[in-house]
């Protein structure tokens, strides 16, 4: 199984990210046609640079023949630097430097009256517009238009406001409209099955708002978070931005320490800044999963069989049947692994479903909308497990019945289990006119002889 582990060190920022997918072998053609496709008079420009001592890949983002992330119009505590506002409406000024890429928010426009310094931002309606618009596979737009939902869910909160009034700036600018759904189309041309991550350093010091001072990560930022493994050490400075914490929860990687893999390929992805003793760079490994064999065993003996899976679950007691069995269905043919539905009894003794879905962590965002999306339920629970596989095959046997395929279950080459194909023995019996159990009895006799068990 394909899997990639980004280690967030140094925090994860939008231009990171896209640096780490080009230098993990991410073709720049993939990157270019995601920004052209936007519309937006945007490129990318791509350079090697040094980060405390390791060459890593850094983007740029052109908007015109200047450098979009260089334009935005607010004052930081360093003459030398840019920041945006945190607050609606409020300049603010940062008390330290950023490692990486100037950081980028949103703002409401709830209240009558309310002024801005600044131009007015794209709405999250305008951006999901964008993206939907765009000439790219829609993998690559469902995943994008989700980053951005997950931003503006986010400020939504923060502000007690609803989701449609707010009004992206830094965040709703071409730089980061191109970051995420850049980002978005480098993760679809991987096709990794499972995305691991560290637990995400966010750096360290405080933001200075109009409303008061705030620990580093921002509220966005915080918010974002929430649920992931965070940490903060080595450096005094902002090491996650909006951006970055929206590709993230996007992803639903799976979080701990590298898993056991075969690497063979890795990527370093430059933030803006180089602090002295500090390499501000992602690092995104890639390579197939498998154990490192035992002090005991032999190289190569030793393989572990099991292999990350997300289980998606909700309860359901105001749902018609119908629409149960088209969730299903849809999951189903949208990548789940397995969909199960249980009677339950729910709250003041109503009865209801429990809807399981089994899928790979890389189709788990796409399912958890479409149970949103097909279902009345209102939240989803979400596991993250292993699970062993017999490995499959299938055989024919010639029985008095007709040929009938048989599915085998092996591991490391023994089979353990046989099963007739149940549709190849149904139609059997109804040719026949005998009992199913008959044709299934028959089909094993004849394997079993085949094969002297």
């Amino acid at each position: 199984m394909r899997i990639a582990y980004l280690d967030c060190y140094a925090g994860i920022a939008g231009d990171m990210f896209l640096g780490a997918l080009l230098d993990a072998g991410v073709s720049a053609e993939v990157l270019h046609q995601a920004a052209t496709s936007l519309n937006l008079n945007a490129s990318l420009r791509i350079e090697k640079v040094d980060r405390s001592g390791i060459t890593s890949t850094k983007v740029h983002v052109l908007e015109g023949d200047h450098i979009a992330e260089a334009a935005h119009p607010h004052t930081h505590a360093h003459q030398s630097e840019t920041q945006p506002t945190h607050q609606a409406g409020h300049a603010h000024t940062h008390s330290h430097s950023h490692a990486h890429e100037p950081h980028e928010h949103s703002h409401s426009h709830a209240g009558k009256g309310h002024e801005h310094p600044h131009v007015h931002g794209r709405s999250l309606t305008e951006i999901r517009a964008l993206i939907v618009s765009a000439l790219l596979p829609s993998p690559v737009k469902d995943f994008a238009v989700r980053a951005f939902e997950l931003l503006g869910h986010a400020e939504a909160r923060i502000h007690n406001v609803p989701v449609d009034d707010i009004h992206f700036h830094e965040v709703g600018a071409v730089d980061a409209i191109v970051d995420i759904v850049a980002a978005a189309a480098g993760i679809h041309s991987l096709g990794i099955d499972a995305w691991h991550c560290s637990p995400i350093n966010v750096g360290g010091g405080t933001i200075d708002c109009a409303h008061g001072t705030f620990p580093v990560p921002a509220p966005a930022t915080a918010d974002l978070l929430r649920g992931m493994p965070t940490y903060s050490a080595h450096i005094e400075k902002e090491l996650v931005t909006p951006t970055g914490a929206a590709l993230i929860r996007a992803l639903s990687p799976l979080f701990g320490p590298q898993p056991a893999m075969r690497i063979d390929q890795i990527g370093y992805g430059a933030g803006s800044r180089n602090p002295a003793g500090f390499a501000n760079a992602l690092r995104l490994s890639i390579g197939e999963s498998g154990t490192v064999p035992a002090a005991t065993d032999q190289p190569g003996t030793n393989t572990d069989p099991a292999e990350s899976v997300i289980v998606l679950e909700t309860a359901l007691d105001d749902l018609s049947p119908q629409l149960v069995a088209h969730a299903a269905e849809a999951a189903l043919a949208s990548g789940a692994l397995d969909v199960m539905l249980t009677p339950v009894t729910m709250k003041k003794g109503r009865p209801g479903t429990l809807f399981t879905v089994l899928c790979n962590p890389a189709d788990s965002p796409r399912l958890q909308q479409l149970l949103l999306r097909e279902t009345s339920t209102l939240g989803i629970r979400i596991r993250h497990d292993r699970r062993i596989c017999l490995s499959r095959t299938h055989t024919t046997v010639s029985t008095s019945y007709g040929n009938i395929r048989i599915k085998l279950g092996l591991l490391n080459g023994e089979t353990l289990n046989i099963a007739p194909e149940f549709e190849d023995c149904r139609a059997a019996a109804a040719r026949c006119s005998v009992a199913v159990k008959l044709v299934q009895q028959a089909a094993i006799s004849a394997y079993n002889q085949a094969h002297k068990r």
